[in-house]
């Protein structure tokens, strides 16, 4: 339980972990992305607004479309407005590369300008407008190149802008990022896995107390109970048996076998339970521990088919699994409706890899909510698994846990479902 408990810690951490560094990488990456295109769509924007060319830029961050005339110094130069572009400066416009396809109104190009850019002759600029226009796209990338149209008093002016470097940035960053966090991840799962002992030591150690507490606490009520039981036998023998001691010898057997099943789950739960692990037919094994509930069935009127695969073998603890058996079988005589019917069924799985063992009983009305509960120590629905009508059907509560804990022993899944008026319960065995 401790390796499981510690198991599920770690997972949880680490998918926790994932989520949070996929959220922080995708976001980084996302903010680069879309910070590089709009940097990009700007100069863009900047190109068209001037007709095909950048403006002139001064020092001080002011632009305007022609050189500036200093001979009336009294005067403000008109042309002049503050950079609404800010990260622009003199030297943008020759570390940019780009090409410009003009067309009129009717869609024809007109002209190409690929005097600022290396990698593209006239023909090609002229088949990527041509492309352009046809898309009847504004905006987007074509090639290596991002483009953006525009209006103008003669027709149209379409921008591309080399924006190669631009990409290898991005996917660098993004292989930087990834491994990055991919180190981080492995590092920071290594520390979870590391301090996860001292992370659920307090759990640990709750566990081992109440452990402890069930076997000290069954071995000190042993001896009053076997000393009122003699008491008992004492009184029977001075005087008749009456329903006064007789009722005192059901609760004490009723309290020793509840020690016996509490002591037994405890030892089943511990980290390496003492198990004798070997090859056996499970086929008879199975047969053998449900044949038994036949003659119990018929006396309380239900009826028990036993349908068990010939021949199956098994690796595992022998008696655990015939006690498993039991406790499911006696859990669906007990729980089964009146006149109702129980099947015990053991055969292989469809993958093959698997054993499965199904017990399942009629029952009219199901325990309602989640039927994990049923595996639950002294846990009983307060309908199906309650006493009715006088019978004596309430158990310990604990039959169904020492069951979970058998199969777990043997790293194995155990599963219950409720459906077309049974109730089934499945023992994956691997």
């Amino acid at each position: 339980m401790i390796k499981r408990l510690q198991r599920k810690f770690v997972v949880i951490a680490a998918v926790c972990l994932l989520i949070v560094e996929f959220a922080i990488i995708g976001g980084i990456n996302g903010v680069n992305i879309y910070q590089t295109n709009k940097n990009a769509d700007d100069l863009l924007n900047i190109i068209i607004e001037n007709d095909g060319r950048f403006p002139e830029f001064d020092p001080k961050g002011m632009k305007h479309d022609k050189p500036q005339d200093n001979s009336d110094s009294a005067s403000p130069p008109e042309s002049k407005k503050p950079d609404k572009h800010r990260g622009f400066n003199e030297e943008t416009k020759y570390q940019t590369r780009y090409f410009v396809v003009y067309a009129d109104s009717n869609g024809e190009i007109t002209k190409v300008d690929t005097g600022h850019v290396a990698a593209v002759s006239s023909s090609q600029a002229i088949e990527y407008g041509k492309s352009v226009l046809d898309s009847g796209k504004t905006s987007g990338t074509s090639g290596n190149y991002r483009y953006k149209t525009g209006d103008t008093d003669k027709g149209k002016i379409i921008v591309f802008m080399d924006c190669r470097s631009d990409s290898a940035t991005k996917n660098r960053f993004l292989l930087v990022s990834c491994a990055i966090g991919a180190a981080g991840y492995v590092l920071v799962c290594l520390l979870i896995i590391i301090f996860s002992k001292r992370a659920i030591r307090p759990v640990v150690e709750s566990f081992e107390k109440q452990k402890q507490f069930i076997t000290d606490a069954g071995h000190e009520i042993k001896t009053p109970l076997a000393i009122i039981s003699a008491n008992t036998e004492v009184l029977e023998m001075v005087s008749e048996p009456n329903q006064w001691t007789v009722s005192i010898k059901n609760q004490i057997t009723r309290l020793n076998g509840l020690l016996k099943e509490l002591l037994s789950l405890a030892k089943m739960e511990e980290e390496k339970p003492a198990l004798t692990m070997a090859d056996f037919n499970i086929s008879d094994a199975v047969y053998d521990a449900a044949s038994p509930f036949t003659t119990l069935a018929e006396t309380k009127g239900k009826k028990l088919k036993i349908d068990v695969a010939n021949g199956l073998s098994y690796h595992g603890d022998e008696g655990a699994i015939r006690q498993l058996v039991s406790i499911l079988t006696e859990n669906a005589v007990k729980y089964a409706d009146e006149d109702g019917e129980i099947a015990v069924k053991l055969f292989t799985s469809h993958n093959g890899k698997e054993t499965d063992l199904e017990v399942s009983n009629t029952c009219k009305e199901p325990p309602q909510g989640d039927l994990t509960k049923l595996f639950d120590r002294f846990y009983r629905d307060d309908n199906s698994r309650s006493r009715s009508k006088g019978e004596k059907k309430g158990g310990y509560g604990i039959g169904l846990s020492i069951a979970q804990a058998i199969v777990r022993s043997h790293k194995s899944k155990i599963s219950c479902k409720a459906e077309n008026g049974m109730m089934i319960f499945t023992a994956q065995l691997k």
